[in-house]
């Protein structure tokens, strides 16, 4: 079963009810964010990083600790390449069914990774996106004493279940309005897809006349 129509649903109920998230940007500039979860993947990430270079457009990573330590080069290249880099925990498992130890080992252990492999400060590394979107009240106050940025998202076209690329494609065209968050996915599930659906995209999207900017773009235009 499918939930892609329900996303826009959450995102209306959700967002007012934890400000502290970033779940999108000013609906009066016409600026969106374009993010991807769940990489490095050696075969699907570098492909999808050639067609954001091709269309010059800067995006935000959300990566997995584990496939960071697996995959160090992809990773330099998406820094190198001036992507944004966050994190989406240690091995993709939900926030609330971790300790808080474990939660906060698992943050540290990728944030660690990511600073080593591109040289900067880890505090450099502090956008956190939940794993499967799943967090609770007690997540977000261990993320913000930990002086983390719960970052969530306001266009989820569910591409980790494989739809087809165009039903992705037209998921992202109908929802997508200004400050939206977009969601896509460059690891083992809907990776697959990802380079092909944001090569039709990319060229409609501009062609609407968005801009796009990363996560801290948004964090600092708050």
């Amino acid at each position: 079963m499918q939930f892609a129509p329900l996303f826009p649903v959450l995102h209306q109920i959700l967002s007012p009810l934890f400000p502290g998230c970033l779940w999108g940007g000013n609906s009066q500039r016409r600026e969106i964010a374009l993010t991807f979860d769940d990489g490095p993947h050696p075969q699907h990430t570098p492909p999808l990083l050639d067609v954001l270079q091709q269309f010059q457009v800067q995006a935000s990573f959300f990566s997995l600790g584990c496939l960071v330590e697996r995959s160090p080069a992809i990773i330099q290249d998406i820094y190198q390449q001036g992507h944004w880099l966050g994190l989406h925990g240690y091995d993709h498992t939900s926030f609330p069914f971790l300790s808080q130890t474990q939660l906060k080992t698992g943050l540290e252990r990728t944030q660690q990774a990511i600073a080593d492999i591109c040289g900067i400060e880890p505090s450099q590394v502090r956008d956190v996106r939940p794993p499967n979107g799943v967090f609770t009240p007690q997540t977000l106050r261990w993320l913000q004493q930990w002086q983390y940025r719960p970052v969530m998202w306001s266009v989820v076209p569910e591409d980790w279940v494989r739809p087809g690329i165009q039903v992705v494609v037209k998921r992202v065209q109908q929802q997508t309005c200004n400050g939206s968050i977009i969601v896509l996915h460059d690891g083992y599930c809907g990776g697959e897809d990802v380079a092909a659906a944001i090569a039709q995209l990319l060229p409609w999207l501009l062609d609407q006349g968005y801009q796009f900017v990363t996560i801290d773009q948004l964090w600092q235009a708050q």
